[in-house]
């Protein structure tokens, strides 16, 4: 059986964090889907549109990563897409904390799904698509934050 994980979030935009939690994971999946959640408690900056060209883009060429979007339960994706687990990136603590209690209900809702946790890397752990998103809007460069890919992209939009 193919070892699946859905890495969930709004990527809004994808961050180097993302792209690194994204890389790292693939020596321990067969396909990793990265998974645009439509939040009803969020509006997004970018539309859904240009944040699945700047996955697509940042991951050309990775045959084991597929990117999608759903609405709902991230637990109900998963049983779609015959997940087993769910990748999560930690930051800081207050990460942590939070992360594991929603890893708890996922595993309430349903028994055979695991939620693994990869580490952010030292140099990568400030970054958080927040602060990028702000920067951004007050026309600061933040290409030491996103992934070369989508730098140039990114850019055509200001």
């Amino acid at each position: 059986m193919d070892r699946i994980a859905v890495f969930p979030g709004s990527f809004d935009p994808i961050t180097l964090g993302h792209e690194s939690v994204i890389l790292r994971s693939l020596d321990l999946f067969d396909r990793v889907y990265i998974a645009i959640g439509h939040n009803s408690d969020k509006h997004g900056f970018f539309s859904i549109e240009d944040r699945i060209t700047w996955i697509k883009k940042t991951f050309h060429g990775y045959d084991k990563i597929e990117v999608a979007t759903y609405s709902g339960l991230t637990v109900q994706f998963c049983k779609e897409v015959n997940a087993q687990f769910i990748l999560r990136g930690i930051r800081t603590s207050a990460d942590f904390e939070f992360e594991r209690g929603i890893a708890q209900m996922n595993k309430k809702m349903n028994p055979d799904l695991d939620t693994v946790f990869l580490l952010s890397t030292p140099e990568l752990t400030p970054i958080n698509s927040t602060i990028i998103r702000d920067i951004y809007r007050n026309g600061g460069d933040i290409s030491h934050f996103v992934p070369n890919a989508i730098v140039s992209l990114l850019e055509q939009k200001l």
